[in-house]
Formats: C-alpha cells, structure tokens, sequence
C-alpha cells in the first residue's frame, strides 16, 4: 500500500524542482537573446536565400542579413515579451499582450515586405486592444474596490442573499401567521 504521507511531502519538492527548471529554461533563453540576435551576419550577403524546403528572395532589402536583421529586431523582443507574459505574476500582465501583437504584426510585414502592412498596423492592433483594455480595466476596479477600498463584492452579494432569505422566511412566518388567524376567526 502506498504511503500516502510520503506523496504530500514530495509534492512541494516536485512543484519547486519544476519551478526551478522552468525559470534555468526562462534564463537561459534571455542569456541567449544577444547571441540569437547576431545571428543575422551568418546568412549570405545576396539576395535570395535557398533552401531545401524553398528559396526566399528579398525584393527591397539589399541582401537576406539584411532582411534577417530587421526580422531578430522584431524577433528578439517578441521572445522577450512572450517570456514576460507568461512569467508575469502581476494582475496586469495581460497589457503585454498589446505590444507581443504588435511585434508579431511588425514580423509578418518583415516577411512580406513586398506589400505595404505596416501603415495600418494600428488598425489590426485595435480588435485586440479593445479587449485587452477593458478586461485589464475591470480587474483593476476590483482589486481597487477589494485592497484599496476595502469593498469585497463577494461578500456584499452573500449579505443580500441572506437579508433576502430573512425577508422570504418573514413573509412566509407572516402568511402562516395571517392564515392561522383566519382559522380562528
């Protein structure tokens, strides 16, 4: 039979050794970003790229360093602002998320710099600020009215439940009392 008071106690250490794996992971891959960065002067000076899977050939940019460049640019903060997201403990994190679609955004018209997307990048961020924004506002108002205020909705809710079960169980107490009267009558 398993020793089930062994398990709780490993639990904790399990939980902590992953927890510890994950942030080596985390910092090795911020230690990383510089190098991953610099990656750029090691692609050719020309401008098409062949691979075995496809060629890519840069149509506005002099060469494919060039082009890989301003992709690491986008690319490197994107990692970055990822890593804050989903490391990120506080009640605002998910603000973050703005400036990853943009990024994101800034890569996809790296990529296909052949067309013009980068003009109206404000327009494809604005679906997504629209519901990031608000959602962020309404978690702020209530840890404001929560810590600040010192307003727990929660509990406010659980007292008007119980004053309106008070309320039910008089009226009720009440008809009993007013049919009982009538019986007497």
């Amino acid at each position: 039979m398993p020793n089930l008071h062994n398990d709780l106690d490993n639990k904790p250490a399990k939980r902590k050794s992953r927890s510890i794996l994950i942030g080596s992971i985390v910092a090795i891959i911020i230690a990383l970003t510089p190098y991953i960065f610099y990656t750029y002067k090691y692609f050719p000076m020309n401008s098409s790229l062949d691979l075995y899977f496809f060629t890519y050939e840069s149509k506005y940019q002099e060469s494919i360093s060039m082009v890989m460049w301003l992709f690491m640019a986008k690319f490197v903060p994107l990692l970055l602002l990822v890593l804050w997201f989903f490391t990120c403990k506080h009640w605002w994190y998910h603000v973050i998320l703005i400036p990853i679609a943009m990024f994101a955004f800034q890569i996809v018209s790296v990529v296909y710099e052949d067309r013009f997307l980068d003009e109206v990048e404000l327009y494809w961020l604005l679906p997504i600020m629209t519901i990031v924004i608000p959602f962020v506002y309404f978690i702020r108002l209530k840890l404001f009215d929560k810590h600040v205020l010192g307003i727990d909705l929660e509990a406010m809710d659980k007292e008007i439940k119980s004053y309106k079960e008070k309320e039910k169980q008089q009226k009720d107490h009440f008809k009993k009392e007013g049919i009982a009267k009538e019986k007497i009558s």
